[in-house]
């Protein structure tokens, strides 16, 4: 991981000078362009498993397609402050190809242990945020930094720039507490978060009370005192 982290830094010149502006969003829509694409390979093998053994996805696939959903809307956010240029584009796509297919194989090796590696990659995003909130804090007051992190954030998101970055962190904190759960978790679990059918008694349950209130309504009865005749709990 600390591989990872040493390439990963590099890259996007993280260590060298000072951390503007510049820096944080080429560093935020390279992470959160990658970020996306572990819950998608997982919500696609988890769908294909589904078919092919004609089976429930155990309230899995929507899971791992909020999370996407939510790393989708990170990028989104960062790329209306910031416009990728040609090079940065190219850049991108080449590490989303290399690291799309280093995962889909790994994937379908050993679910367990890529949910831990995205885990991982997760607390490191933790920590990339937490640095750039801190040196928003730390700025000199009047320079680009201090100016930018009080601007208005994107209509996509709320508040202003130094908010976001501190809702995105949450985020990327819950990500990596859902990657590291999923990790010990057999292939067989149902989903602790969303349990299909617990949900589905839930909505049972509702069905049958709308139906004996309308029942009562109908007879001109109270809905109470049905509810005690037929002992519905």
């Amino acid at each position: 991981m600390s591989y990872v982290r040493l390439v990963f830094d590099t890259a996007t010149l993280w260590k060298f000078g000072l951390i503007n502006k510049e820096k944080i969003l080429n560093r935020a829509i390279f992470l959160e362009t990658i970020a996306a694409m572990p819950g998608m390979v997982a919500a696609i093998i988890q769908h294909f498993r589904s078919l092919r053994n004609m089976t429930r996805d155990r309230g899995m696939l929507n899971m791992f397609l909020k999370e996407v959903n939510n790393e989708r809307m990170h990028l989104l956010t960062f790329i209306r402050m910031k416009e990728p240029g040609t090079v940065f584009c190219a850049a991108v796509i080449r590490a989303k190809f290399g690291f799309g297919r280093f995962f889909l194989a790994a994937y379908m090796i050993n679910p367990a242990w890529c949910h831990r590696f995205v885990g991982y990659v997760e607390e490191e995003a933790c920590h990339t945020y937490t640095r750039i909130l801190r040196e928003m804090e730390d700025v000199p007051r009047g320079s680009e930094l201090a100016r930018w992190k009080d601007k208005d954030a994107p209509k996509i998101a709320r508040g202003m720039v130094y908010d976001e970055m501190k809702a995105v962190r949450a985020d990327e904190a819950e990500h990596r507490d859902f990657n590291h759960a999923m990790s010990g978790l057999p292939d067989n679990a149902i989903n602790p978060l969303y349990d299909p059918g617990e949900k589905m008694d839930v909505m049972l349950k509702k069905y049958v009370e709308d139906m004996m209130e309308k029942e009562a309504n109908k007879h001109g009865e109270n809905c109470s005192c049905l509810r005690r005749c037929y002992c519905f709990r």
